[in-house]
């Protein structure tokens, strides 16, 4: 039998225990401001870039766009296999829009075999239906070395204007970006809860850890490999 100390040894760590499990990871990052969709700028259509003038850098393999989402008991992580797009650098440094990114949803991948064919259904991205996601940047701000970085990101078959920072690095040859930050994911229609005793946050942590380097990208051919896989 358990003695008096060890119970009041148990009731201390128990309460430490319990809030490291039920702690929310997208508190210790940032919120993206979400706003109605946007463009490039007046009277120009935002999925143009072709109007922004510079060299183009294409993201190379190993690049990682991932996610960490999270309920009362735990959280998960995860990310995607296939990623493709383009930056535009001009006069050294990141063009002010039409950076363009895709993710391949059904290259899903999480820290749960079963988790990662829920994340696929209609529940949440219904890979089936909206295979491909893009972001598309509106604009870029450099404030004393630190980026502010807006652009429309369609998920979901939904489109939003986020605002989000990020950290960038540029030189000749190589172009890298990095990010952290959480999202609402209310905001893109994706509204699964869980079951009653263990609901899901709403708050979506995502992880950008890119690098480019001088190139362009085929992104049909890219959006036809992402529809055959959903198929």
């Amino acid at each position: 039998m358990m003695n008096l100390n060890m119970i009041r040894g148990i009731a201390g760590i128990l309460p430490i225990v319990l809030v490291a499990a039920c702690s929310n990871p997208a508190d210790n990052t940032p919120e993206a401001s979400v706003k109605p969709a946007a463009t490039i700028q007046e009277g120009a259509p935002v999925a143009d870039s072709a109007q922004v003038s510079g060299t183009r850098f294409s993201i190379q393999p190993g690049s990682k766009v991932e996610f960490v989402g999270s309920k009362v008991t735990g959280s998960h992580s995860g990310g995607f296999e296939r990623i493709a797009g383009e930056f535009i650098v001009a006069d050294g440094k990141l063009a002010s829009a039409g950076h363009k990114i895709l993710i391949d949803i059904p290259s899903i991948w999480s820290d749960s075999g079963r988790l990662t064919g829920h994340l696929k259904s209609p529940d949440f991205f219904d890979a089936s239906q909206y295979p491909i996601s893009t972001f598309i940047a509106t604009s870029v701000e450099e404030h004393s070395g630190n980026h502010t970085v807006a652009g429309n990101l369609t998920l979901h078959g939904i489109t939003k204007n986020i605002t989000f920072p990020a950290k960038v690095s540029v030189s000749d040859t190589m172009l890298t970006v990095s990010a952290e930050f959480h999202i609402n994911r209310f905001d893109f229609d994706m509204k699964y809860s869980g079951k009653a005793d263990d609901l899901i946050r709403k708050e979506i942590v995502l992880k950008l850890d890119v690098k480019a380097a001088p190139g362009t990208v085929d992104f049909a051919a890219f959006e036809k490999a992402a529809q055959s896989t959903a198929q």
